[in-house]
């Protein structure tokens, strides 16, 4: 008897795959790469990494990282590979690693830690990622799931049932999940001890990312929104203290620790002083409706209630109910803003066009007809094209927020040499508790926008309601 197509694809599944022993558990896992096919996966990757994500142009930094990162990784189950780990210039609070040994640490994840035993907490969690080969196990299940797509929807004659085991596989694979997060905790404990780290240090980072998680919960409540579960680190329900599971994870490493359990409080502290807080220069400062930006010389405002979502290649702004959007990004200038901007339309009819001569600047705008109507935009300056699109979302007709949309493009002007200032960054600065300052004195000449002593809380780990010690040291935002 012949085989089917389908029954040949399901074999090809088979084919394809292999269970492979992890080195950093001893369990078989099912994968579909060898060793240097992730290695070379995550070195293409990392091309498009870091065209995506700028790094952080402090060099000292850069290499305290790396240093902290190969102490802990020198005694991981992979101590191999070539580790790169690296400060990435955004205020997310966030890691990641890529297959092979590329990790990320975000300069916003930075800034609320306090020792450098917990800066080697987030990178051994990350190690703990790639020893296990956690990504490698997602692609090799994203792999299968498509390959066992296309055997159904062949043998079905039925394409739609491809697509729904897809998804299928998709909701399966995606992202790493509590149970790849608590091993990545239990491993990178476990190198944290082996480098005469305090393991424990693994719980307080945990403890970091739970106080983000109620603020953000908290704060979601009062805007009347659900605030969606998980982000980095996985989702803990309790307070970590009193999490079994991660407490069985973790407890293992204290025996490994011995007598040398560093933390290195000071000496970490010292090299955040000065660190950026927020925005950075080279992405554009946000105060209030305005924003700035230096190294381009620009400045433009939203309209009051908007807020600014802002990304190193795109700066957006959107309206206090989120149906109104408008999107800014960076192109090179080239012949005139009208035909610049129907070049970009590829020849599509562009309604109610309109010279902009406004603060020195030329540029064109007009409306595109579609399913949304969406407002275009574009201004010149040095050789730059700032390039607008506006649009609402839920079938809401253009009108209701053009106005709007019109006030914020023809906002944007060059910066003034008096607000130079305005387009630098808020810093991180040290200073000592006594004095019999509180949090709440320390707040009111915070320039942080709002919820200084709640921020202030979060970076010192006192919140919600922790008390200074005098002689303490304790991160400012000035």
């Amino acid at each position: 008897m012949k085989l089917s197509v389908m029954s040949l694809l399901l074999l090809a599944v088979v084919g394809l795959a292999g269970c492979a022993t992890n080195p950093a558990t001893g369990e078989s896992n099912f994968v579909m790469m060898s060793e240097q096919q992730e290695l070379d996966l995550g070195a293409r990757a990392n091309q498009d990494i870091v065209k995506q994500y700028p790094r952080y142009e402090d060099a000292k930094l850069q290499a305290y990282v790396q240093q902290v990162g190969e102490r802990v990784a020198k005694h991981s189950h992979r101590s191999n590979l070539n580790y790169v780990f690296t400060v990435v210039d955004d205020a997310d609070i966030n890691a990641f690693a890529l297959p092979g040994g590329y990790i990320y640490i975000h300069r916003g994840l930075l800034a609320y830690l306090s020792s450098e035993a917990e800066l080697a907490a987030v990178l051994g969690h990350e190690v703990g990622h790639v020893t296990a080969r956690h990504s490698v196990q997602q692609q090799s299940q994203s792999m299968a799931w498509n390959v066992l797509g296309q055997a159904v929807a062949i043998g079905t004659g039925v394409g739609a049932a491809g697509d729904l085991t897809n998804v299928l596989g998709t909701a399966m694979v995606r992202g790493y999940g509590r149970d790849m997060e608590l091993q990545a905790d239990g491993l990178g404990a476990q190198y944290l001890a082996r480098s005469g780290y305090d393991p424990q240090a693994m719980v307080e980072v945990v403890k970091v990312l739970k106080s983000q998680e109620d603020f953000a919960r908290d704060q979601a409540a009062k805007r009347g929104e659900t605030q969606p579960t998980g982000g980095y680190h996985g989702v803990f329900d309790t307070h970590p203290d009193n999490d079994r599971r991660l407490q069985q994870v973790v407890g293992p490493a204290r025996a490994l620790a011995g007598g040398r359990q560093e933390t290195n409080r000071e000496v970490f502290l010292q090299r955040l002083e000065g660190l950026p807080f927020g925005d950075s220069q080279s992405t554009g400062i946000r105060r209030g409706q305005n924003f700035y930006h230096a190294d381009l010389g620009f400045t433009l405002s939203v309209p009051p209630g908007w807020s600014m979502d802002n990304r190193p290649d795109t700066l957006v702004g959107q309206s206090a109910d989120r149906q109104a959007l408008l999107a800014m990004t960076l192109d090179r200038a080239a012949q005139t803003p009208e035909a610049f901007l129907r070049a970009r339309l590829g020849g599509r009819q562009l309604a109610q066009p309109e010279a902009l001569q406004q603060n020195g600047l030329q540029g064109y705008t007009g409306v595109l007809a579609g399913q949304p109507a969406r407002r275009v935009a574009v201004i010149f300056k040095d050789r730059h094209a700032f390039l607008f699109v506006a649009a609402v979302k839920s079938g809401a007709s253009l009108e209701s927020e053009d106005a709007h949309f019109l006030q914020t493009i023809k906002s944007f002007r060059s910066l003034r040499a008096d607000e130079q200032k305005l387009a630098q960054p808020m810093r991180l600065h040290l200073v000592k508790a006594g004095g019999g300052k509180t949090l709440a004195d320390l707040a009111k000449s915070s320039p942080l926008p709002k919820d200084a002593e709640v921020t202030l809380r979060l970076l010192n780990h006192l919140y919600p309601s922790g008390e200074l010690r005098p002689g303490d040291w304790l991160k400012v935002v000035r």
